[in-house]
This record gives C-alpha cells, sequence and structure tokens, in this order.
C-alpha cells in the first residue's frame, strides 16, 4: 500500500491545528486540498482517523495511534534529508524549541546572540510555555526542562548556568510594616504572593540551611500562573503587596535596584540548572547539531 508522504504532512498538520482551516493558516495550503488529504489517506487505510464536528477535529483512537508513530518518523525523514542537502555546508533551516518562560528570560538571552552570529542561515523558532509538552509531537527539535522534569528517554545536555537559587523576596517598606522573618515558617503570617503551574498545582516554597529542608505552604491575596504572568507577582511585590519567590536571576534587577529585598537569604535552595533535551531515536537535524555544538563551547559554570 503506497501512501503519499504530502498526505501523512496533512493529516499531521490538522490533528496537530486542531482544525483544517487553522492547519491552512499556518502552510502554504488550502483547507480543501487538506481536507481532500486526509480523505484520500482513510479511504487509503479503510479507518477514520479524525473526528469532524462543525466547531473542532480531534483524533479517533486509530488517528492518535497513527500520530504517536508518524510525528518521529516524519521527523527522522526530514532530519535525513536536511542532513543530506547539507553536506558541505554551513548549517542551515530552522530549529525549534520548546522552552519554559523562565529559559527563555534567563538562559536564552546570553546564548542566542552567538549562535545566530556564527550561524546566520539558521533561524530559531521559540515556542515557551511552561506545560508538559513531547516535543517531538508538538513538532519542535528539542526542549529545555530541568533534570526533575524531564522526558524519559531522552538525552539530555546541560546549558545555562549550573547552580541556580530561588527565594522570596519583599519590598523594603512591606518588611518594615510587617516584620522581616527570622524562620521559613514565619511566612504563614505574612502575604505572600503565589505561583501556579498549568496543572493547577502550586509551587512549592522550599528553603534549606544546614541540612535542615523546610517546606512552606503559604497563603496571600495573589495567585499568578507560572510564566508569563511571574512579572506581575514582581510587580506587585516591588509595590508592598506582599512577598514573591522567584529565580533569584529574575529578581536581581530589582534587587540590585533596592526595590525589593531578599528575604531569608541564608535559607535560599540551590539546585541544579536546565537541560537541553531531545531524542536519541532520530537523526539530529544540522540546526540542532550546531546549537547543541555551540553551547558545549561555553562556559556554564
Amino acid at each position: 500500500m503506497k501512501t503519499e508522504l504530502n498526505d501523512l504532512h496533512a493529516f499531521l498538520a490538522v490533528a496537530r491545528a486542531r482544525g483544517f482551516r487553522q492547519a491552512a493558516r499556518a502552510g502554504d495550503v488550502s483547507s480543501s486540498q487538506l481536507s481532500e488529504a486526509v480523505r484520500r489517506l482513510e479511504a487509503r487505510l479503510g479507518v477514520r482517523l479524525l473526528h469532524r464536528t462543525t466547531r473542532s477535529v480531534t483524533p479517533t483512537e486509530a488517528g492518535a495511534k497513527l500520530i504517536d508513530q508518524l510525528a518521529p518518523a516524519l521527523g527522522a525523514v526530514e532530519a535525513a534529508l536536511d542532513a543530506a542537502s547539507s553536506v558541505g555546508e554551513r548549517p542551515a533551516g530552522t530549529l525549534r524549541l520548546n522552552v519554559p518562560v523562565s529559559a527563555a528570560r534567563l538562559v536564552l538571552p546570553s546564548i542566542l546572540p552567538g549562535f545566530l552570529a556564527a550561524y546566520p542561515q539558521i533561524q530559531v523558532d521559540i515556542v515557551a510555555e511552561d506545560r508538559f509538552v513531547d516535543v517531538l509531537e508538538s513538532g519542535c527539535d528539542a526542549g529545555i526542562r530541568y533534570d526533575d522534569r524531564l522526558e524519559q528517554d531522552m538525552i539530555a545536555v546541560p546549558i545555562g548556568a549550573r547552580v541556580q537559587r530561588a527565594g522570596p523576596a519583599a519590598a523594603p517598606a512591606y518588611l518594615e510594616r510587617h516584620g522581616r522573618p527570622s524562620h521559613p515558617r514565619e511566612l504563614l503570617q505574612h502575604a505572600c504572593l503565589r505561583g501556579r503551574f498549568s496543572s493547577g498545582t502550586m509551587v512549592p516554597w522550599d528553603f534549606e540551611r544546614d541540612g535542615e529542608v523546610v517546606h512552606v505552604k503559604p497563603h496571600g491575596p495573589l495567585i499568578v500562573q507560572v510564566g508569563g504572568a511571574a512579572d506581575l507577582s514582581v510587580d506587585m511585590a516591588v509595590a508592598g503587596v506582599g512577598i514573591v519567590y522567584l529565580f533569584e536571576e529574575w529578581l536581581r534587577p530589582h534587587l540590585e535596584s533596592g526595590a525589593l529585598e531578599p528575604v531569608l537569604p541564608d535559607w535560599w535552595p540551590s539546585f541544579s540548572g536546565p537541560f537541553l533535551y531531545y531524542s536519541g531515536r532520530r537523526l539530529v537535524p544540522p540546526p540542532l547539531r550546531a546549537f547543541i555544538d555551540f553551547i558545549k563551547t561555553l562556559d556554564q559554570r
């Protein structure tokens, strides 16, 4: 049974976009062409691959199984073609990375300028989000995550500072009014500005000193989703609304200006920095290989 690769690509594009019109907008093709390609594929296989309604398109059980096998297989084919066409040439093409907002803000700004200057024929496409995704199924070449959130069966390469810290901070005026905590448990008596992951889990407030580990579940007037909304919690802390808990590097400009003051700095925990991760089950596309080689040359202390 012969099936055109274009039909497989069309099916995958529609499934990812959850709609024919949405997929057509993202590619240089009409929705009618995509619809015909999917119908042709379904006819060849003898099964329905997509549930279609006026509002949405979702994979059937057979469609979902095909996506699981198809996405990495097509990625491997594209990588092989890229590798063959780039022999003897400078790496070129698109590097797609799925990263948390914290990495987009704190890690990549110190890396991308040098990389893009070294490889002017590579375009970097960044998807910044804090939910956990399958990087291959999402159409990305690689992702950035911390070691406790790495997907299984992935190759991980250190990227960015190898040791990071996180902890609470507040405006001096707030601390003058409400007092400076001397132990993490005293935070339970303070207005704390908390974060929540897209899964609904609250960001833990963890502390460690001289072997003593303390986990605090504070309360407060504001909860923001982790990622882009974190700046709002920082702004509220600067305004004296309460105490924020965040990456030290994220807070650093406000700590250095005096707008914020570290709270319980002796208790701030340290943890390993993030990793670039990618599948070892497929050929590495030339843009990703260039990026891996580049970050390995950096001084990432």
